[in-house]
């Protein structure tokens, strides 16, 4: 039994590997693109439906502006591009698979010009170009398989050590894998973006400056040890460093 779990999971990794563009990182996704895409759609517009559309022409179509220059660097014809503006007071910002992208009015003070705002909105085109919200489903499916192999073993050799090892497992799989896979898909998103800004014509090094501003507004922000995200410090580092590397 043990091997037949381990065979299956090891056959569905050989099946499922891919790589992330511009950085080349491998990947692991069971889902396909195009099913990707529509659970993409299908959220985007059931979000739309509760959504506060901003009236504001003037940002809505400063967003969608710079958004077909992204989608156009992006060269992804698969993809439905749609941009909207939504009237909320979140600093937020995001895209769903298949180019449905979402900017909140809150994040429109973070961003001093368009340059900045074509970062944060880089960078959210960037998980969808990267698949991460597939990936990370799927790293959560392989999660649960190893959990549950786990289990069968345990409940065939030693089941008095069941319930502390599913403890164990849950902490550990939290802070020492999904935590850091979540700071890792970050930082992807960060570099992807930084290619797509420079292609679309857009000023890189604009990108720490955006950052720095979220950093001022947010000074008490959580550890990263404890948070899906970098630290502000380390982020403005790391694309400091990424803006010297595509220069050269």
């Amino acid at each position: 039994m043990r091997y037949i779990h381990l065979t299956l999971i090891a056959f569905m990794l050989a099946g499922c590997m891919g790589q992330a563009p511009v950085t080349g990182r491998s990947q692991v996704v069971f889902m396909s693109p195009d099913e990707e895409n529509a659970v993409g759609a299908k959220g985007y517009h059931e979000f739309l439906q509760t959504a506060k559309i901003s009236t504001d022409t003037v940002q809505t179509e400063r967003v969608k502006r710079i958004g077909e220059r992204i989608a156009k660097a992006a060269n992804r014809p698969d993809f439905n591009w749609e941009f909207n503006l939504i009237d909320d007071p979140k600093v937020n910002a995001w895209c769903m698979p298949g180019g449905k992208v979402v900017v909140y009015t809150g994040i429109l003070k973070m961003a001093k010009n368009d340059d900045q705002l074509a970062t944060v909105m880089s960078h959210e085109v960037s998980h969808a170009l990267a698949r991460h919200g597939a990936e990370r489903m799927s790293h959560q499916e392989i999660s649960a398989g190893v959990q549950q192999v786990a289990n069968i073993l345990l409940g065939a050799t030693a089941p008095e050590y069941t319930n502390a090892f599913n403890l164990a497992y849950g902490v550990g799989t939290q802070y020492g894998v999904m935590l850091p896979y979540g700071r890792s898909h970050e930082y992807e998103a960060d570099e992807i973006g930084i290619h797509l800004m420079q292609k679309a014509g857009y000023n890189i090094h604009e990108a720490p400056k955006f950052w720095q501003n979220m950093k001022a507004a947010n000074p008490k922000a959580p550890m990263e040890f404890l948070s899906t995200h970098p630290s502000d410090d380390n982020r403005i580092k790391k694309i400091s460093q990424i803006i010297q590397t595509v220069e050269k």
